[in-house]
């Protein structure tokens, strides 16, 4: 089991009510999971989110092949508009 840290943004930061937490997960799936688990605001947000894991896009990935390294960092991204 890995231990990292995940930092949420804009909508997800404020679904959350707070900008980072610590996290212990194997896969992105399971940290999902449990960060969602009791907060039906978050889950319905992180649905339509991207995610970074240390800096590298997970893109369409399956979330449960995305294993997560010790001391990993996880950033919830919500779709943002503008340019």
């Amino acid at each position: 089991m890995a231990h990292g840290k995940i930092r949420y943004w804009a909508a997800a930061k404020e679904a959350a009510g707070l900008a980072e937490e610590p996290f212990d997960a194997v896969t992105l799936d399971e940290l999902m999971t449990k960060i969602t688990t009791d907060r039906e605001e978050l889950a319905r947000i992180v649905r339509r989110c991207s995610f970074l894991v240390d800096g590298h896009p997970v893109g369409r990935r399956a979330h449960d092949t995305v294993v997560l390294a010790e001391g990993a960092t996880v950033e919830v991204l919500p779709p943002f508009a503008g340019g």
